[in-house]
Protein backbone atom coordinates (compact mmCIF):
# COMPACT_ATOMS: atom_id res chain seq x y z
CA UNK A 1 0.00 0.00 0.00
CA UNK A 2 2.98 1.97 -0.06
CA UNK A 3 3.85 4.76 -2.16
CA UNK A 4 4.55 2.83 -6.01
CA UNK A 5 5.67 6.38 -7.84
CA UNK A 6 8.17 6.47 -4.80
CA UNK A 7 9.52 2.72 -4.83
CA UNK A 8 9.94 3.14 -8.59
CA UNK A 9 12.03 6.00 -8.27
CA UNK A 10 14.38 4.17 -5.60
CA UNK A 11 14.55 1.29 -7.73
CA UNK A 12 15.66 3.74 -10.64
CA UNK A 13 18.44 4.82 -8.37
CA UNK A 14 20.06 1.19 -7.88
CA UNK A 15 19.44 0.87 -4.60
CA UNK A 16 19.19 -2.96 -3.94
CA UNK A 17 17.66 -3.71 -0.40
CA UNK A 18 19.71 -6.72 0.03
CA UNK A 19 23.22 -5.04 -1.20
CA UNK A 20 22.74 -1.34 0.49
CA UNK A 21 20.82 -2.12 3.43
CA UNK A 22 21.90 -5.81 4.57
CA UNK A 23 19.30 -9.01 4.94
CA UNK A 24 19.18 -7.66 8.60
CA UNK A 25 17.17 -4.56 9.61
CA UNK A 26 18.90 -2.08 11.13
CA UNK A 27 17.06 -0.22 13.50
CA UNK A 28 17.42 -2.80 15.67
CA UNK A 29 14.16 -5.08 15.73
CA UNK A 30 14.15 -8.78 16.84
CA UNK A 31 11.55 -11.58 16.60
CA UNK A 32 10.21 -12.58 19.73
CA UNK A 33 12.89 -14.84 21.35
CA UNK A 34 15.50 -11.71 20.75
CA UNK A 35 17.47 -12.62 17.67
CA UNK A 36 17.77 -10.66 14.78
CA UNK A 37 15.22 -10.53 12.02
CA UNK A 38 15.50 -10.86 8.25
CA UNK A 39 13.87 -8.44 6.45
CA UNK A 40 12.95 -10.40 3.57
CA UNK A 41 10.39 -13.24 5.94
CA UNK A 42 9.03 -10.51 8.85
CA UNK A 43 7.75 -7.16 9.34
CA UNK A 44 6.96 -4.74 6.30
CA UNK A 45 2.71 -4.85 5.22
CA UNK A 46 2.93 -8.54 5.36
CA UNK A 47 2.81 -8.43 9.06
CA UNK A 48 0.20 -5.22 9.07
CA UNK A 49 -3.14 -6.86 8.08
CA UNK A 50 -3.05 -8.48 11.49
CA UNK A 51 -2.53 -5.52 12.88
CA UNK A 52 -4.51 -3.67 11.03
CA UNK A 53 -7.55 -6.48 11.41
CA UNK A 54 -6.61 -5.50 15.13
CA UNK A 55 -7.29 -2.17 14.79
CA UNK A 56 -10.60 -2.51 13.30
CA UNK A 57 -12.42 -4.58 15.53
CA UNK A 58 -10.93 -3.29 18.82
CA UNK A 59 -12.24 0.47 17.65
CA UNK A 60 -15.40 -0.87 16.35
CA UNK A 61 -16.25 -2.24 19.85
CA UNK A 62 -15.29 1.02 21.54
CA UNK A 63 -17.22 3.01 19.11
CA UNK A 64 -19.71 0.73 19.49
CA UNK A 65 -19.83 2.15 23.19
CA UNK A 66 -18.97 5.62 22.47
CA UNK A 67 -21.13 6.59 19.34
CA UNK A 68 -24.31 5.86 21.43
CA UNK A 69 -23.37 6.06 24.89
CA UNK A 70 -25.32 10.07 25.85
CA UNK A 71 -28.30 7.93 24.31
CA UNK A 72 -28.16 4.88 26.90
CA UNK A 73 -27.24 8.16 29.72
CA UNK A 74 -30.63 9.90 29.02
CA UNK A 75 -33.07 7.45 28.22
CA UNK A 76 -31.88 4.18 29.60
CA UNK A 77 -30.15 5.71 33.12
CA UNK A 78 -32.16 8.69 32.83
CA UNK A 79 -29.69 11.26 33.27
CA UNK A 80 -30.10 15.01 31.88
CA UNK A 81 -28.85 16.45 28.87
CA UNK A 82 -25.59 17.92 30.42
CA UNK A 83 -24.99 15.43 32.78
CA UNK A 84 -24.56 12.81 30.25
CA UNK A 85 -22.72 14.83 28.35
CA UNK A 86 -20.35 15.37 30.80
CA UNK A 87 -20.35 11.56 31.93
CA UNK A 88 -19.46 11.04 27.66
CA UNK A 89 -17.21 13.77 27.98
CA UNK A 90 -14.83 12.30 31.40
CA UNK A 91 -14.97 8.87 30.11
CA UNK A 92 -13.86 9.51 26.67
CA UNK A 93 -10.88 11.72 28.58
CA UNK A 94 -10.12 8.83 30.38
CA UNK A 95 -9.85 6.39 27.81
CA UNK A 96 -7.34 9.14 26.41
CA UNK A 97 -5.06 9.26 30.07
CA UNK A 98 -4.92 5.46 30.91
CA UNK A 99 -2.20 4.97 27.68
CA UNK A 100 0.34 6.92 29.71
CA UNK A 101 0.18 4.20 31.84
CA UNK A 102 0.68 1.43 28.92
CA UNK A 103 3.35 3.71 27.42
CA UNK A 104 5.73 3.50 30.66
CA UNK A 105 4.84 -0.04 30.93
CA UNK A 106 5.39 -0.58 26.91
CA UNK A 107 8.55 1.60 26.60
CA UNK A 108 10.38 0.66 29.94
CA UNK A 109 9.38 -3.17 30.62
CA UNK A 110 7.09 -5.19 28.93
CA UNK A 111 7.47 -3.99 25.18
CA UNK A 112 4.75 -3.15 23.12
CA UNK A 113 3.63 -6.76 22.01
CA UNK A 114 2.92 -7.53 25.33
CA UNK A 115 1.47 -4.41 26.79
CA UNK A 116 -0.93 -4.54 24.08
CA UNK A 117 -1.92 -8.72 24.89
CA UNK A 118 -2.31 -7.71 28.82
CA UNK A 119 -4.28 -4.69 28.16
CA UNK A 120 -6.62 -6.84 25.71
CA UNK A 121 -7.45 -8.91 28.20
CA UNK A 122 -8.50 -5.76 30.44
CA UNK A 123 -10.32 -4.50 28.09
CA UNK A 124 -12.41 -7.70 27.29
CA UNK A 125 -13.46 -7.96 30.63
CA UNK A 126 -14.55 -4.89 30.37
CA UNK A 127 -16.80 -5.48 27.49
CA UNK A 128 -18.58 -8.61 28.75
CA UNK A 129 -19.08 -6.74 32.19
CA UNK A 130 -20.88 -3.67 30.25
CA UNK A 131 -23.21 -6.74 28.27
CA UNK A 132 -23.97 -7.69 31.77
CA UNK A 133 -25.23 -4.48 33.06
CA UNK A 134 -27.29 -4.36 30.08
CA UNK A 135 -28.86 -7.71 29.93
CA UNK A 136 -29.44 -8.91 33.23
CA UNK A 137 -32.50 -7.81 34.80
CA UNK A 138 -31.32 -7.02 38.34
CA UNK A 139 -28.66 -4.63 36.58
CA UNK A 140 -30.68 -3.19 34.39
CA UNK A 141 -32.64 0.42 35.43
CA UNK A 142 -35.88 0.16 35.25
CA UNK A 143 -38.08 1.42 32.61
CA UNK A 144 -40.21 4.44 32.31
CA UNK A 145 -43.49 4.76 33.57
CA UNK A 146 -45.40 7.32 31.43
CA UNK A 147 -43.62 10.79 32.77
CA UNK A 148 -41.91 8.97 35.46
CA UNK A 149 -38.38 7.74 34.87
CA UNK A 150 -36.95 6.08 37.97
CA UNK A 151 -33.30 6.22 38.61
CA UNK A 152 -31.16 3.73 38.68
CA UNK A 153 -29.78 2.14 41.71
CA UNK A 154 -26.50 2.76 43.25
CA UNK A 155 -25.61 -0.82 42.48
CA UNK A 156 -26.59 -0.48 38.85
CA UNK A 157 -25.07 2.56 38.21
CA UNK A 158 -21.67 0.58 40.02
CA UNK A 159 -21.94 -2.38 37.62
CA UNK A 160 -21.99 0.33 34.64
CA UNK A 161 -19.61 2.57 34.91
CA UNK A 162 -17.21 -0.59 36.47
CA UNK A 163 -17.62 -1.92 33.31
CA UNK A 164 -17.07 1.11 30.99
CA UNK A 165 -13.81 2.49 33.10
CA UNK A 166 -12.37 -1.54 32.96
CA UNK A 167 -12.97 -0.38 28.97
CA UNK A 168 -11.24 2.85 29.73
CA UNK A 169 -8.27 0.84 31.21
CA UNK A 170 -8.03 -1.40 28.84
CA UNK A 171 -7.19 1.55 25.91
CA UNK A 172 -4.65 2.34 27.96
CA UNK A 173 -2.65 -0.46 26.82
CA UNK A 174 -3.59 -0.97 23.27
CA UNK A 175 -3.83 2.82 22.19
CA UNK A 176 -0.65 3.98 22.76
CA UNK A 177 1.05 0.66 21.33
CA UNK A 178 -0.72 -0.53 18.06
CA UNK A 179 -0.14 2.59 15.63
CA UNK A 180 3.78 2.44 16.82
CA UNK A 181 3.90 -1.07 16.87
CA UNK A 182 3.11 -1.17 13.41
CA UNK A 183 5.16 1.55 12.53
CA UNK A 184 7.73 -0.69 13.98
CA UNK A 185 7.51 -3.23 11.30
CA UNK A 186 9.06 -0.73 8.88
CA UNK A 187 13.20 -0.32 9.05
CA UNK A 188 13.43 3.44 9.09
CA UNK A 189 17.01 2.96 8.09
CA UNK A 190 15.77 1.14 4.82
CA UNK A 191 14.08 4.28 2.76
CA UNK A 192 12.14 1.74 0.91
CA UNK A 193 10.25 0.87 3.87
CA UNK A 194 10.82 4.57 5.78
CA UNK A 195 8.25 5.60 2.44
CA UNK A 196 5.91 2.68 3.74
CA UNK A 197 5.93 3.55 6.98
CA UNK A 198 4.20 7.35 6.01
CA UNK A 199 1.56 4.90 4.34
CA UNK A 200 0.95 3.22 7.25
CA UNK A 201 -0.48 5.57 9.45
CA UNK A 202 -2.85 6.73 6.39
CA UNK A 203 -4.13 3.13 6.41
CA UNK A 204 -4.00 2.67 10.05
CA UNK A 205 -6.85 5.38 10.44
CA UNK A 206 -8.71 4.13 7.68
CA UNK A 207 -9.13 0.80 9.75
CA UNK A 208 -9.92 2.64 12.88
CA UNK A 209 -12.68 4.47 10.88
CA UNK A 210 -13.87 0.77 9.15
CA UNK A 211 -14.63 -0.05 11.79
CA UNK A 212 -16.53 3.28 13.55
CA UNK A 213 -18.27 2.28 10.03
CA UNK A 214 -20.50 -0.64 11.26
CA UNK A 215 -20.59 1.00 14.57
CA UNK A 216 -22.10 4.12 14.04
CA UNK A 217 -24.47 2.50 11.77
CA UNK A 218 -25.21 -1.12 12.11
CA UNK A 219 -24.51 -1.20 16.12
CA UNK A 220 -26.33 1.39 16.85
CA UNK A 221 -29.40 0.77 14.93
CA UNK A 222 -29.25 -2.31 16.73
CA UNK A 223 -29.22 -0.76 20.22
CA UNK A 224 -31.76 1.37 19.43
CA UNK A 225 -34.26 -0.94 17.90
CA UNK A 226 -33.25 -4.57 18.98
CA UNK A 227 -32.30 -4.13 22.66
CA UNK A 228 -28.39 -2.62 24.45
CA UNK A 229 -27.57 -5.65 25.47
CA UNK A 230 -27.19 -7.59 22.06
CA UNK A 231 -26.49 -3.84 21.28
CA UNK A 232 -23.29 -4.00 23.63
CA UNK A 233 -23.15 -7.65 23.59
CA UNK A 234 -21.66 -7.62 19.26
CA UNK A 235 -18.83 -5.04 20.07
CA UNK A 236 -17.93 -7.36 23.25
CA UNK A 237 -17.55 -10.32 20.50
CA UNK A 238 -15.49 -7.97 18.34
CA UNK A 239 -13.26 -7.65 21.23
CA UNK A 240 -12.01 -11.24 21.17
CA UNK A 241 -11.81 -11.26 17.28
CA UNK A 242 -9.26 -8.64 17.91
CA UNK A 243 -7.37 -10.36 20.43
CA UNK A 244 -7.39 -13.89 18.07
CA UNK A 245 -6.34 -11.57 14.84
CA UNK A 246 -3.58 -9.68 17.22
CA UNK A 247 -1.81 -12.93 18.14
CA UNK A 248 -1.97 -14.45 14.85
CA UNK A 249 0.36 -12.43 12.95
CA UNK A 250 3.12 -13.19 16.14
CA UNK A 251 5.72 -15.16 13.79
CA UNK A 252 5.66 -12.11 11.50
CA UNK A 253 6.36 -9.42 13.76
CA UNK A 254 9.14 -7.41 14.46
CA UNK A 255 9.85 -6.03 18.06
CA UNK A 256 11.87 -3.41 19.43
CA UNK A 257 13.27 -4.28 22.90
CA UNK A 258 12.05 -1.77 26.08
CA UNK A 259 14.79 0.62 26.85
CA UNK A 260 13.94 1.28 30.41
CA UNK A 261 12.17 3.70 32.19
CA UNK A 262 11.97 7.30 30.04
CA UNK A 263 10.74 8.94 33.09
CA UNK A 264 13.92 7.76 35.07
CA UNK A 265 16.07 9.15 32.35
CA UNK A 266 14.25 12.29 32.55
CA UNK A 267 14.56 12.94 35.61
CA UNK A 268 18.43 11.77 35.44
CA UNK A 269 18.74 14.28 33.02
CA UNK A 270 17.29 16.90 35.82
CA UNK A 271 18.87 16.04 38.85
CA UNK A 272 22.52 15.73 37.00
CA UNK A 273 22.36 19.13 35.46
CA UNK A 274 21.14 20.71 38.35
CA UNK A 275 24.06 19.46 40.54
CA UNK A 276 26.36 20.66 38.06
CA UNK A 277 24.74 24.39 37.92
CA UNK A 278 27.93 26.15 38.06
CA UNK A 279 29.86 23.60 35.46
CA UNK A 280 30.24 25.70 32.34
CA UNK A 281 29.23 24.13 29.02
CA UNK A 282 31.78 23.52 26.69
CA UNK A 283 31.82 25.61 23.27
CA UNK A 284 33.13 22.80 21.38
CA UNK A 285 29.95 20.22 21.70
CA UNK A 286 32.19 17.02 20.79
CA UNK A 287 33.50 17.45 24.25
CA UNK A 288 29.83 16.47 26.23
CA UNK A 289 29.36 12.63 27.43
CA UNK A 290 28.28 9.99 24.64
CA UNK A 291 29.42 6.44 24.07
CA UNK A 292 31.75 5.68 21.60
CA UNK A 293 29.57 2.74 20.33
CA UNK A 294 27.59 2.74 17.49
CA UNK A 295 24.46 2.66 19.27
CA UNK A 296 23.08 4.77 22.43
CA UNK A 297 23.71 3.44 26.05
CA UNK A 298 19.86 3.56 26.24
CA UNK A 299 18.11 -0.33 24.77
CA UNK A 300 17.24 -0.33 21.25
CA UNK A 301 17.71 3.76 20.66
CA UNK A 302 19.92 5.51 18.10
CA UNK A 303 21.97 7.83 19.09
CA UNK A 304 20.51 11.65 19.08
CA UNK A 305 22.74 14.59 17.47
CA UNK A 306 23.28 17.45 19.70
CA UNK A 307 21.04 20.53 19.66
CA UNK A 308 22.13 23.83 20.29
CA UNK A 309 18.57 24.79 22.86
CA UNK A 310 17.82 24.64 26.02
CA UNK A 311 22.41 24.67 26.59
CA UNK A 312 21.16 24.98 30.94
CA UNK A 313 20.39 21.20 30.24
CA UNK A 314 23.83 20.01 28.26
CA UNK A 315 25.43 20.63 31.99
CA UNK A 316 24.61 17.01 32.39
CA UNK A 317 26.69 15.47 29.36
CA UNK A 318 29.81 17.86 30.87
CA UNK A 319 32.75 15.80 31.98
CA UNK A 320 33.81 17.09 35.00
CA UNK A 321 38.02 16.76 35.95
CA UNK A 322 36.71 14.79 39.11
CA UNK A 323 35.12 12.25 36.70
CA UNK A 324 37.81 11.98 34.16
CA UNK A 325 40.11 11.60 36.86
CA UNK A 326 38.48 8.90 38.78
CA UNK A 327 37.27 7.77 35.32
CA UNK A 328 33.80 6.52 36.56
CA UNK A 329 31.12 7.38 33.90
CA UNK A 330 28.63 5.03 35.29
CA UNK A 331 26.47 7.19 37.77
CA UNK A 332 23.76 8.52 35.04
CA UNK A 333 22.03 10.27 37.84
CA UNK A 334 25.71 12.96 38.06
CA UNK A 335 26.12 12.10 34.25
CA UNK A 336 23.88 11.65 31.24
CA UNK A 337 24.86 10.92 27.46
CA UNK A 338 24.03 13.49 24.76
CA UNK A 339 21.27 11.17 23.65
CA UNK A 340 19.95 11.17 26.91
CA UNK A 341 19.86 14.91 27.20
CA UNK A 342 18.41 15.67 23.62
CA UNK A 343 15.90 13.01 24.62
CA UNK A 344 14.28 15.43 27.26
CA UNK A 345 15.34 18.20 25.03
CA UNK A 346 12.67 17.11 22.07
CA UNK A 347 10.05 16.27 24.62
CA UNK A 348 10.18 20.05 25.60
CA UNK A 349 10.16 21.20 21.66
CA UNK A 350 7.20 18.79 21.30
CA UNK A 351 4.75 20.41 24.13
CA UNK A 352 4.07 23.88 22.47
CA UNK A 353 2.78 21.57 19.38
CA UNK A 354 1.42 18.85 21.54
CA UNK A 355 -0.61 21.57 23.75
CA UNK A 356 -2.72 23.39 20.51
CA UNK A 357 -4.35 19.65 19.80
CA UNK A 358 -5.84 19.59 22.99
CA UNK A 359 -8.76 22.53 21.53
CA UNK A 360 -9.07 20.41 18.17
CA UNK A 361 -9.93 17.26 20.20
CA UNK A 362 -12.59 19.43 22.38
CA UNK A 363 -14.02 20.21 18.71
CA UNK A 364 -13.83 16.66 18.12
CA UNK A 365 -15.15 15.74 21.22
CA UNK A 366 -18.57 17.15 20.06
CA UNK A 367 -19.37 14.59 17.32
CA UNK A 368 -20.74 11.98 20.35
CA UNK A 369 -22.10 15.08 22.65
CA UNK A 370 -23.99 18.62 21.24
CA UNK A 371 -23.82 16.65 17.62
CA UNK A 372 -26.26 14.22 18.87
CA UNK A 373 -27.96 16.32 21.16
CA UNK A 374 -28.92 18.52 18.66
CA UNK A 375 -29.28 15.96 15.67
CA UNK A 376 -32.32 14.57 18.55
CA UNK A 377 -34.21 18.15 18.09
CA UNK A 378 -34.33 17.09 14.86
CA UNK A 379 -36.46 15.50 11.67
CA UNK A 380 -34.62 12.12 11.87
CA UNK A 381 -37.21 10.70 9.27
CA UNK A 382 -35.38 10.21 5.63
CA UNK A 383 -37.76 8.75 3.62
CA UNK A 384 -39.27 5.23 5.64
CA UNK A 385 -36.24 4.97 7.32
CA UNK A 386 -35.59 6.88 11.25
CA UNK A 387 -31.88 7.21 11.20
CA UNK A 388 -30.96 7.48 15.07
CA UNK A 389 -28.88 10.89 15.62
CA UNK A 390 -26.06 8.80 17.01
CA UNK A 391 -25.87 7.26 13.33
CA UNK A 392 -25.23 10.82 11.69
CA UNK A 393 -21.30 10.15 12.67
CA UNK A 394 -21.62 7.82 9.67
CA UNK A 395 -20.68 10.69 7.24
CA UNK A 396 -17.54 11.44 9.51
CA UNK A 397 -16.37 8.03 9.12
CA UNK A 398 -17.36 8.07 5.34
CA UNK A 399 -15.49 11.48 5.29
CA UNK A 400 -12.57 9.73 6.43
CA UNK A 401 -12.72 6.57 4.27
CA UNK A 402 -13.20 8.67 1.38
CA UNK A 403 -10.34 10.77 2.27
CA UNK A 404 -7.88 8.76 3.40
CA UNK A 405 -7.23 6.75 -0.56
CA UNK A 406 -7.54 10.52 -1.72
CA UNK A 407 -5.11 11.95 -0.05
CA UNK A 408 -2.63 8.88 0.16
CA UNK A 409 -2.84 8.50 -3.94
CA UNK A 410 -3.95 11.64 -5.45
CA UNK A 411 -3.04 14.53 -2.88
CA UNK A 412 0.35 13.18 -1.70
CA UNK A 413 1.85 12.60 -5.33
CA UNK A 414 0.62 16.39 -6.32
CA UNK A 415 1.67 17.68 -3.40
CA UNK A 416 5.28 16.26 -3.63
CA UNK A 417 5.86 17.80 -7.22
CA UNK A 418 5.39 21.69 -5.37
CA UNK A 419 7.08 20.60 -1.72
CA UNK A 420 9.73 17.87 -2.69
CA UNK A 421 8.68 16.11 0.37
CA UNK A 422 8.29 12.37 0.00
CA UNK A 423 5.36 12.81 1.74
CA UNK A 424 3.75 15.58 0.32
CA UNK A 425 3.10 17.74 3.38
CA UNK A 426 5.51 17.62 5.97
CA UNK A 427 3.59 16.55 9.48
CA UNK A 428 3.04 20.25 10.89
CA UNK A 429 2.04 21.16 7.62
CA UNK A 430 -0.70 18.21 7.57
CA UNK A 431 -1.89 19.34 11.25
CA UNK A 432 -2.11 22.95 10.30
CA UNK A 433 -4.36 22.21 7.31
CA UNK A 434 -6.24 20.14 9.71
CA UNK A 435 -6.84 22.83 11.97
CA UNK A 436 -8.17 25.22 9.84
CA UNK A 437 -10.69 22.74 8.76
CA UNK A 438 -12.03 22.65 12.13
CA UNK A 439 -12.93 26.04 12.35
CA UNK A 440 -15.06 25.75 9.20
CA UNK A 441 -16.84 22.54 10.93
CA UNK A 442 -17.86 24.27 14.30
CA UNK A 443 -18.75 27.35 11.72
CA UNK A 444 -21.05 25.20 9.80
CA UNK A 445 -22.69 23.46 13.14
CA UNK A 446 -23.31 26.88 14.26
CA UNK A 447 -25.28 27.87 11.02
CA UNK A 448 -26.96 24.41 11.02
CA UNK A 449 -28.33 25.66 14.93
CA UNK A 450 -29.27 28.68 13.91
CA UNK A 451 -31.53 27.91 11.04
CA UNK A 452 -33.47 24.83 13.41
CA UNK A 453 -34.15 27.69 16.03
CA UNK A 454 -35.68 29.97 13.42
CA UNK A 455 -37.67 26.96 12.03
CA UNK A 456 -38.35 26.44 16.25
CA UNK A 457 -39.43 30.14 16.89
CA UNK A 458 -41.45 30.20 13.75
CA UNK A 459 -43.52 27.15 14.26
CA UNK A 460 -43.77 28.07 18.11
CA UNK A 461 -42.37 25.19 19.15
CA UNK A 462 -39.63 27.38 21.32
CA UNK A 463 -41.49 25.75 24.92
CA UNK A 464 -42.20 22.38 23.26
CA UNK A 465 -39.49 19.73 23.99
CA UNK A 466 -39.83 17.96 20.38
CA UNK A 467 -37.91 18.05 17.12
CA UNK A 468 -38.18 20.26 14.75
CA UNK A 469 -39.89 19.63 11.32
CA UNK A 470 -35.70 20.00 9.59
CA UNK A 471 -33.88 17.42 8.55
CA UNK A 472 -31.31 15.56 10.17
CA UNK A 473 -29.07 15.52 6.78
CA UNK A 474 -28.38 19.33 7.29
CA UNK A 475 -25.90 17.82 9.69
CA UNK A 476 -24.18 15.89 7.70
CA UNK A 477 -21.32 19.00 6.12
CA UNK A 478 -20.18 19.18 9.67
CA UNK A 479 -19.59 15.74 10.15
CA UNK A 480 -18.12 15.62 6.36
CA UNK A 481 -15.92 19.21 7.83
CA UNK A 482 -14.86 17.14 10.55
CA UNK A 483 -13.94 14.22 9.01
CA UNK A 484 -11.44 15.47 6.87
CA UNK A 485 -9.89 17.56 9.99
CA UNK A 486 -9.18 14.16 10.93
CA UNK A 487 -7.45 12.80 8.13
CA UNK A 488 -5.46 15.86 8.45
CA UNK A 489 -4.69 16.64 12.11
CA UNK A 490 -4.86 13.29 13.99
CA UNK A 491 -2.63 11.22 11.30
CA UNK A 492 0.16 14.03 11.41
CA UNK A 493 -0.11 13.73 15.00
CA UNK A 494 0.49 10.14 14.88
CA UNK A 495 3.29 10.48 12.49
CA UNK A 496 4.84 13.81 13.93
CA UNK A 497 4.78 12.03 17.49
CA UNK A 498 6.43 8.89 16.03
CA UNK A 499 9.00 10.44 13.67
CA UNK A 500 9.77 12.80 16.19
CA UNK A 501 10.79 11.31 19.70
CA UNK A 502 13.46 9.23 20.57
CA UNK A 503 13.66 5.91 19.50
CA UNK A 504 13.22 4.44 23.08
CA UNK A 505 10.21 7.12 23.69
CA UNK A 506 7.72 6.13 21.29
CA UNK A 507 5.30 4.56 23.30
CA UNK A 508 5.27 7.92 25.39
CA UNK A 509 5.08 9.94 23.00
CA UNK A 510 1.95 8.08 21.26
CA UNK A 511 0.48 8.25 24.09
CA UNK A 512 1.16 12.19 25.22
CA UNK A 513 -0.50 12.27 21.69
CA UNK A 514 -3.35 10.98 22.72
CA UNK A 515 -3.56 12.77 26.21
CA UNK A 516 -4.61 15.95 23.95
CA UNK A 517 -7.71 13.55 23.16
CA UNK A 518 -7.89 13.27 26.29
CA UNK A 519 -7.47 17.17 27.67
CA UNK A 520 -9.73 18.13 24.53
CA UNK A 521 -12.83 16.18 26.09
CA UNK A 522 -11.94 17.51 29.66
CA UNK A 523 -12.02 20.90 28.43
CA UNK A 524 -15.13 20.08 26.55
CA UNK A 525 -16.58 19.35 29.91
CA UNK A 526 -15.31 22.27 31.62
CA UNK A 527 -16.52 24.54 28.79
CA UNK A 528 -19.78 22.73 29.29
CA UNK A 529 -19.86 23.32 32.79
CA UNK A 530 -18.31 26.98 32.90
CA UNK A 531 -21.01 27.74 30.12
CA UNK A 532 -23.78 26.27 31.79
CA UNK A 533 -22.91 28.36 35.10
CA UNK A 534 -22.98 31.36 33.51
CA UNK A 535 -25.98 31.23 31.20
CA UNK A 536 -28.44 29.67 33.71
CA UNK A 537 -27.50 32.74 36.65
CA UNK A 538 -31.05 34.28 37.32
CA UNK A 539 -33.14 31.41 36.41
CA UNK A 540 -32.37 31.50 32.39
CA UNK A 541 -32.65 28.69 30.60
CA UNK A 542 -29.26 29.22 29.79
CA UNK A 543 -27.67 27.87 26.14
CA UNK A 544 -27.69 24.62 26.33
CA UNK A 545 -31.05 23.51 28.52
CA UNK A 546 -32.58 19.71 28.37
CA UNK A 547 -35.13 21.49 25.91
CA UNK A 548 -32.98 23.22 23.28
CA UNK A 549 -35.51 24.77 21.62
CA UNK A 550 -35.09 27.47 24.52
CA UNK A 551 -31.43 27.73 24.34
CA UNK A 552 -28.99 28.83 22.23
CA UNK A 553 -26.74 25.90 21.03
CA UNK A 554 -25.24 27.89 18.22
CA UNK A 555 -23.59 30.09 20.86
CA UNK A 556 -21.45 27.70 22.04
CA UNK A 557 -20.65 25.88 18.36
CA UNK A 558 -19.43 29.79 17.75
CA UNK A 559 -17.39 29.86 20.89
CA UNK A 560 -15.08 27.04 20.01
CA UNK A 561 -15.22 27.93 16.75
CA UNK A 562 -13.51 30.95 17.76
CA UNK A 563 -11.14 29.45 20.15
CA UNK A 564 -10.40 26.73 17.54
CA UNK A 565 -9.31 29.87 15.21
CA UNK A 566 -7.24 31.55 18.45
CA UNK A 567 -5.56 27.87 18.54
CA UNK A 568 -5.14 27.94 14.55
CA UNK A 569 -2.97 31.12 14.93
CA UNK A 570 -0.72 29.76 18.26
CA UNK A 571 -0.11 26.82 16.20
CA UNK A 572 1.25 28.64 13.15
CA UNK A 573 3.41 30.34 15.63
CA UNK A 574 4.62 27.30 16.76
CA UNK A 575 4.96 25.56 14.26
CA UNK A 576 7.72 27.93 12.39
CA UNK A 577 9.99 27.23 15.60
CA UNK A 578 9.82 23.73 15.38
CA UNK A 579 13.61 22.55 14.91
CA UNK A 580 13.46 18.96 13.82
CA UNK A 581 15.14 15.56 15.40
CA UNK A 582 18.44 14.51 14.12
CA UNK A 583 19.13 10.70 14.82
CA UNK A 584 23.04 10.49 14.00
Amino acid sequence: MGSVEEERRLLEDGLSQDESYGLYTGDGSVDIKGKPVLKSNTGNWRACPFILGTECCERLAYYGIATNLVTYLTNKLHEGNVSAATNVTTWQGTCYLTPLIGAILADAYWGRYWTIAAFSTIYFIGMCTLTLSATVPGLKPAECVDSVCPSATAAQYAVFFLGLYLIALGTGGIKPCVSSFGADQFDDTDPRERVKKGSFFNWFYFSINLGALVSSTLIVWIQDNKGWGLGFGIPALFMGVAIASFFSGTPLYRFQKPGGSPITRMCQVLVASFHKWNVEVPEDSSLLYETQEKNSAIEGSRKIEHSDELKCLDKAAVVTDAETKSGDFSNAWRLCTVTQVEELKILIRMFPIWATGIVFSAVYAQMSTMFVEQGEMMDTTVGSFTIPAASLSTFDVISVIFWVPVYDRVIVPIARKFTGKERGFSELQRMGIGLFISVLCMSAAAIVEIKRLQIARELGLVDEDVAVPMSILWQAPQYFLLGAAEIFTFIGQLEFFYDQSPDAMRSLCSALSLLTTSLGNYLSSLILTIVTYVTTEGGQAGWIPDNLNEGHLDYFFWLLAGLSFLNLLIYVVCAVKYKRKRAS
